[in-house]
């Protein structure tokens, strides 16, 4: 999985991995400038999967689409792994799928940025299928489970955002359940978004 899935979220891509019902994702993005950002991906794969994605992986010569394959990796003492990827640059230069409906940073006044992520098309490509079996629903179900995707956005201060703002008021976040999404609750805006003061 690679940088791209930060700007592929709206197109489902994130999903589309067949490993992602047992992930949790967390994005964060950092504003460190008026015209730069630092995003990081860390996603968590429960020990039992990730001992059967292992087995899989070394089986396999080609690992470029395997876990982890970008970033750095951490094997966990209960098992589990951690899988981190960090980007940092200029908002133009950073993979987060502005050009594909993904991520966008807007000036919004002197040393703000505007950063907004539309969820619309996130929530129409994976709203519950009418046409999925029992079984499949119920497999569906036991994967997405208690799983959830976090999107964050931090700087010197958000002035506003429809996400939850800490009480530093330095950061805003969204906490997703991937079961709601996919049932067609999660009752999330059209896009989330927060303006933030740039350090």
């Amino acid at each position: 999985m690679s940088v791209k899935l930060f700007g592929k979220l709206a197109a489902a891509a994130l999903l589309a991995a067949g490993l992602a019902g047992c992930i949790d994702v967390n994005i964060d993005v950092a504003i460190t400038s008026p015209s730069t950002a630092r995003a990081t991906m860390t996603q968590v794969m429960g020990a039992d999967v990730y001992s059967m994605v292992k087995m899989s992986a070394e089986s396999d010569q080609q690992q470029d689409d395997s876990f982890c394959a970008e970033g750095e990796l951490t094997e966990n003492g209960d098992g589990s792994a951690t899988c981190v990827i960090t980007e940092e640059g200029n908002f133009a230069e950073l993979d987060l799928g502005q050009d594909e409906g993904g991520m966008t940073f807007t000036e919004a006044g002197p040393g703000l940025v505007r950063v907004a992520l539309p969820t619309a098309d996130m929530q129409a490509e994976l709203g519950a299928d009418d046409n999925m079996d029992e079984q499949t629903r119920q497999m569906v179900e036991a994967f997405f489970e208690g799983r959830t995707m976090t999107i964050g956005v931090s700087g010197a201060e958000i002035v506003e955002s429809n996400m939850t703002v800490s009480a530093d008021k330095t950061r805003a976040e969204q906490i997703i359940d991937m079961l709601a999404l996919i049932n067609g609750d999660a009752a999330l805006p059209d896009e989330l978004f927060a303006v933030v003061r740039a350090p």
